[in-house]
């Protein structure tokens, strides 16, 4: 099946990321949110993003106006859903509320619709339960910023149909993405990972073993990773990295994926990273800076 038109519900950080290669991908785009300032939020982040590029060569107007074009902030779901091909969920890692979605997805949604949800550790099964049509449900794990990262984990639960996936693939390459396949366990292959080497980074850090610019060049330069796992926390956010933990911890009975108490401090803190200006690391000069954790 060709992709032609596409939804994407939820226009925060994620969903805005997704629209926007969607629509570079040269299909017809809808952004939804149920909140009106975050929608315009999201096509505004967008803009600036065209802008950018633009700014520095790396794309031209032409392209960011044919872009534009294929692009629409959409206020009513059910009108976002007429007639697309691929739907991508990209809501706050919140269970109820992803199922609640897609419960209306499985009503709204054209029969031959692909129904991606962008979870980075919920259950896939889960999700898809709400649903009459689990088969059509899989897991597309974007990476941020969306447009910048390569990476599209796919996640296949038991009923995820084989055409499901295929097309999933195809969208995924559509995207300029690299996708891999993955079982519909506790955190993925990604996540699991990740927050468990950010969560160690923490207790390090807490241990006073080095500082976090150092604990961070360590993995720059010795393992050659792209950023440090302190700064990647601080980007993807500590209560993201912290629910994550707190549902491998249940999902497996194991307190080894217990969230480190500064963690939990910082998240109670209101110190979330880089998106509330504050972390691990100071953010307010749109660099990481270090801070004191005292």
């Amino acid at each position: 099946m060709a992709i032609e038109r596409v939804a994407v519900i939820g226009a925060g950080t994620m969903g805005a990321g997704i629209a926007q290669v969607c629509a570079q991908a040269g299909w017809d785009t809808r952004l939804y949110d149920a909140f009106p300032e975050g929608l315009t939020a999201g096509m505004e982040r967008i803009e600036a993003f065209w802008e950018k590029g633009i700014a520095r060569g790396k794309t031209t107007a032409e392209q960011r106006d044919a872009w534009r074009g294929l692009l629409r902030a959409e206020k009513d779901m059910k009108a976002a859903l007429e007639d697309v091909d691929l739907v991508i969920e990209a809501v706050p890692e919140i269970p109820d509320l992803k199922q609640s979605i897609f419960s209306q997805l499985g009503q709204w949604a054209p029969e031959h619709a692909v129904l991606g949800t962008n979870t980075s550790s919920l259950s896939i099964a889960d999700i898809a339960a709400a649903t009459s049509c689990p088969d059509r449900v899989i897991g597309m794990h974007f990476f941020n910023p969306v447009p910048i990262m390569n990476l599209l984990e796919l996640v296949q639960h038991d009923t995820t149909s084989e055409s499901t996936v295929t097309i999933a693939q195809q969208a995924g390459e559509a995207m300029n993405k690299t996708t891999i396949l993955v079982k519909d366990v506790p955190g993925f292959a990604t996540s699991r990972l990740g927050v468990v080497l950010g969560n160690e980074a923490i207790r390090m850090l807490a241990d006073g073993v080095a500082s976090a610019k150092d604990i961070d060049t360590a993995m720059v330069l010795g393992y050659k990773h792209p950023m440090g796992p302190l700064a990647l926390t601080d980007l993807v956010g500590l209560d993201v990295r912290r629910d994550i933990l707190l549902n491998l911890q249940r999902s497996f009975n194991d307190d080894a994926y217990a969230p480190h108490p500064l963690l939990e401090r910082l998240v109670a803190e209101g110190r979330l990273g880089k998106k509330s200006g504050k972390g691990i690391y100071d953010w307010s000069t749109g660099q990481a800076e270090e801070t004191s954790l005292e």
